[in-house]
């Protein structure tokens, strides 16, 4: 009896709990059930699924979750573009909202032989290690692409690339997602409209004369640009000229005046 007493009845006592808790999870289940929203799922189809994080959700899951629960606008997705855009406004039953298609674009000229490499750097071949050197680059110029390819590491489409020292964009693969953008530690990366083909290809704020000691084709602040451009799209940010697209016709009047030849032109695509 002893036995029974020590070796069953707790046995059957927490068999019985199990039992009871279980239903009780059961029913609690049931009557606090949340039905998913179908809309998530049906976006989520939509999307192409590149994961890139250029909506600023964690990947095209996160981005469905948002447009449904926290109201994203629908044109986040770079990748789908105008497309994708217009279903999932569909989807949400809202009006879509206008897509302006981006690419990368860097902001510097510098190669080698116009921007001289002043340190010998053979450290982790990573813009942002190298960035954290006393004086911030191992380049005369401490503004300009410093060439080590994190940005190419991070792009997912294969848009990028190193060519003489200079990180190069290929706008045919660019989907203007942003993540070489957010990697770049000197900021030298850029998002600019597809349909730009004029660019100032310079992200150096120091004035004239100390721009030409570090390179050759830096922008030296001298304001011609904007005095000559016809659509009064030109602006001078702290000796540096920058270009409003929402102005640019793309006349190339700038290209033609600039004495410095650092603005570029780019095939529109």
């Amino acid at each position: 009896m002893d036995f029974m007493y020590v070796l069953f009845y707790p046995t059957a006592l927490m068999g019985a709990l199990g039992l009871v808790f279980g239903v009780l999870l059961a029913l609690a289940s049931v009557a606090f059930f949340v039905k998913p929203d179908l809309r998530v799922q049906l976006i989520r189809e939509a999307l192409p699924g590149a994961n890139c994080g250029g909506c600023g959700y964690p990947g095209c899951d996160g981005y469905a979750e948002g447009v449904v629960a926290d109201g994203a606008k629908t044109n986040l997705c770079s990748v789908g573009g105008a497309e994708v855009a217009a279903r999932i406004a569909e989807i949400m039953g809202v009006q879509a909202e206008e897509t302006v298609p981006m690419r990368a674009f860097l902001k510097c000229k510098g190669t080698p032989a116009r921007s001289p490499r002043t340190v010998l750097y053979s450290g982790i071949q990573d813009c942002r290690s190298a960035a954290i050197l006393p004086g911030g680059s191992p380049n005369a110029c401490p503004f300009g692409c410093m060439g080590f390819g994190t940005c190419v590491e991070v792009c997912a489409f294969g848009a990028l690339s190193i060519v003489d020292g200079l990180a190069t964009v290929d706008a045919s693969k660019c989907t203007g997602c942003g993540a070489c953008v957010a990697v770049c530690p000197k900021s030298v990366l850029t998002l600019i409209p597809k349909r730009e083909n004029v660019a100032v290809a310079c992200n150096s704020h120091w004035k004239g004369p100390t721009v030409k000691k570090v390179c050759s084709i830096g922008c030296i602040g001298c304001g011609v640009c904007a005095k000559v451009c016809p659509a009064t799209a030109i602006t001078m940010d702290r000796d540096l000229a920058v270009i409003d697209p929402e102005k640019c016709v793309n006349c190339g009047t700038c290209i033609a005046k600039c004495p410095s030849k650092c603005i570029d032109s780019m095939p529109a695509c």
